[in-house]
């Protein structure tokens, strides 16, 4: 990176004798102002990893001594919901879905047309012609 940054500004060096007195001395004050303003590197200390002891985590668990049995029923406890409420919304979504077809089955066995008709391409056509079928 740093041998880009030198070619590149050699690149743009190259340019500036041919410029007027006062342009290069702006060039060479924005220079300076840009050098006062960068950021200084931070140097990092190689260190070997500290392991802390003190404090506590936010895992769940009693120390070495491991679960109680009601601490795993509690932890469970979420999981045993979130499946329960999939279930529910499951089951639902079936009885939603059975209902719309039991309601169009109920009109079409209510009609005076045998439902063999509907899939009759001409009786299509003839609904198309004379306008009494809406919506298709």
């Amino acid at each position: 990176m740093d041998r880009f940054a030198r070619r590149l500004a050699a690149h743009l060096s190259t340019g500036t004798e041919e410029l007027p007195y006062d342009i290069s001395e702006r060039l060479r004050a924005a220079r300076v102002q840009a050098l006062a303003r960068r950021k200084k590197p931070v140097t990092v200390l190689h260190t070997s990893p500290a392991v802390l002891t003190g404090g506590h985590s936010a895992a769940l668990g009693g120390g070495p001594q491991g679960l109680s049995w009601w601490q795993s029923l509690l932890s469970a406890l979420p999981v045993v919901a979130l499946l329960a409420g999939l279930v529910i919304i499951q089951q639902q979504m079936d009885e939603a879905g059975i209902h719309e077809v039991a309601q169009v089955d109920a009109a079409l066995l209510a009609d005076d047309l045998p439902p063999a008709a509907y899939s009759d391409p001409g009786f299509v056509q003839y609904l198309k012609t004379s306008g009494n079928l809406s919506g298709q």
